[in-house]
């Protein structure tokens, strides 16, 4: 698996996509910080411009890194984090301007699987994380689901296929109900 993990590094380091295991689905991953690399993601997908793409990180100090982080996400990451749950927050301009579609957020993974957790600390820089499927084809519970372009792919199996629940700190709604949303529905009502 170092081998794979080594490989995929690199492939990120040349602006290249690669397929990765999450927590719940199989992400398309591409150097966040790129924009060369998010246009990627975007042809890859077929997906349309205004609608923004998440990243992945490896800990709590990379999320600080490209967002503004409040007292709440602060307490929210910490109860939720890391795990199957994506969070809405305000981006810094560090990000490309593609990534969030002009929106000036940004939705963050922060996975609770092992390889994924490794590609990203390696890389020491966020990732895209959106599911490695063409836009409006069925979420990649394994790695032969992932139809999308790509570069280089790891397979560890199938996968859970539930996909994360979508959370905006900002707003403090529910996007996209998925793993855990009964406690999450909880913490949000108390700050509401």
């Amino acid at each position: 698996m170092n081998k794979e993990i080594e490989k995929a590094i690199q492939v990120l380091r040349k602006d290249g996509l690669i397929v990765y295991p999450t927590d719940t689905l199989y992400g398309l991953g591409a150097d966040a910080l790129s924009e060369e690399a998010v246009h990627k993601v975007f042809e890859a997908k077929g997906r349309e411009y205004h609608k923004p793409i998440s990243i992945a990180v490896s800990d709590s100090d990379m999320i600080a890194a490209v967002a503004y982080v409040d007292e709440i996400a602060e307490a929210f990451i910490e109860r939720f984090m890391p795990g199957p749950i994506t969070i809405v927050i305000k981006a810094r301009s560090i990000l490309p301007p593609l990534l969030t579609a002009g929106t000036n957020l940004i939705g963050i993974r922060y996975p609770a699987q092992d390889v994924a957790l490794e590609i990203i600390s390696r890389f020491d820089s966020p990732i895209t994380a959106t599911s490695a499927n063409l836009s409006g084809s069925p979420s990649p519970v394994t790695i032969n689901d992932a139809l999308v372009p790509h570069d280089f792919a790891i397979d560890v199996g199938a996968l859970r296929g539930t996909p994360s629940t979508v959370v905006d700190l900002v707003t403090k709604e529910i996007i996209r109900p998925g793993a855990e949303i009964e406690e999450i529905a909880a913490m949000l009502a108390e700050w509401v």
